[in-house]
C-alpha cells in the first residue's frame, strides 16, 4: 500500500458508497421522497415489496446495538476477515483481522480511518456517509436515495440504492434474511463498476459493547 487512499479505499468501500473520500450522504427513498434525476428509474414495487421495504426500516430501527464477524471480498476477490461493532446511535467500530492494519471507528459525528502501518488517518463528517443510515437516531429509507432493484427469494430479500442527487457515484446493496428479518450483508459497487461485498456472521444482536471501543483514535491536528 503506497497512500493513504490506497490503504483506505477498501475498508472505505465496504462501507460507503464510493472508493475513497468523496463519500456518500444519506441513505433510503420509497414513496415520498425527492424526485430521482433523469436517467435514474427507480424500482417499481408491488404492495408486498412495499411492506418489505417498510419492514426493514423497522428491523434497522429495532437494531441499537450488535456485534458480529465480517468476511470482506473485494472485486479481486482477495478475502479478510474482521469484527464489527455497532451501536446507535452513531457508534461503530471495525477492525480487521492481524495482520490487516486498518481500523475504522465512527464517533462524535466522524468516520476515523487508522491505518497503523502507514501511521495515517482519515477523517470524514459521518453526514457524508451511509453510515447514518445504520446509525442514525431514527433509521429513514424515503430520504436522500432512490430505490433501484428490490429482490425478494430464496429467504432472502434485498434492496439497493444510489443517491438521488449523484446516481453515478455508485451503489448500496443490503441483503436481509427474511426469518427472522435481520442484516446478512451489504456490498458497494462504486463509480468504476468494483464491488466490495461485506458478510455478517456470528451476530449478536443487544451485545453489551463496552463504551471505550468506540474511542476515536488520535487525529490530525487542524
Amino acid at each position: 500500500m503506497k497512500s493513504v487512499f490506497r490503504a483506505v479505499a477498501p475498508l472505505c468501500a465496504a462501507l460507503l458508497l464510493s472508493a475513497g473520500a468523496a463519500c456518500a450522504q444519506g441513505v433510503g427513498a420509497t414513496e415520498g421522497a425527492e424526485a430521482p434525476p433523469s436517467g435514474v428509474a427507480p424500482a417499481q414495487l408491488s404492495a408486498a415489496d412495499r411492506a418489505w421495504v417498510a419492514r426493514i426500516e423497522q428491523a434497522l430501527n429495532h437494531s441499537l446495538t450488535f456485534e458480529a464477524r465480517i468476511q470482506q471480498t473485494d472485486a479481486q476477490g482477495r478475502r479478510t476477515t474482521g469484527t464489527v461493532w455497532m451501536k446507535r446511535p452513531g457508534q461503530m467500530r471495525l477492525a480487521y483481522d492481524p495482520p490487516s492494519p486498518l481500523l475504522l471507528v465512527a464517533s462524535q459525528g466522524k468516520v476515523v480511518f487508522r491505518d497503523s502501518q502507514l501511521d495515517q488517518t482519515t477523517v470524514i463528517p459521518i453526514d457524508r456517509t451511509p453510515l447514518g443510515l445504520l446509525l442514525a437516531q431514527h433509521v429513514s429509507l424515503t430520504d436522500g436515495v432512490t430505490l433501484t432493484a428490490f429482490r425478494h427469494e430464496s429467504g432472502l430479500v434485498a434492496v439497493k440504492l444510489v443517491r438521488t442527487a449523484s446516481p453515478g457515484d455508485g451503489s448500496l446493496t443490503l441483503v436481509f434474511y427474511e426469518t427472522p428479518l435481520a442484516l446478512r450483508s451489504w456490498s458497494v459497487l462504486d463509480a468504476q463498476g468494483r464491488e466490495t461485498r461485506v458478510t455478517l456472521s456470528d451476530v449478536h444482536p443487544g451485545a453489551d459493547i463496552p463504551a471505550s471501543l468506540f474511542d476515536l483514535p488520535a487525529q490530525p491536528e487542524e
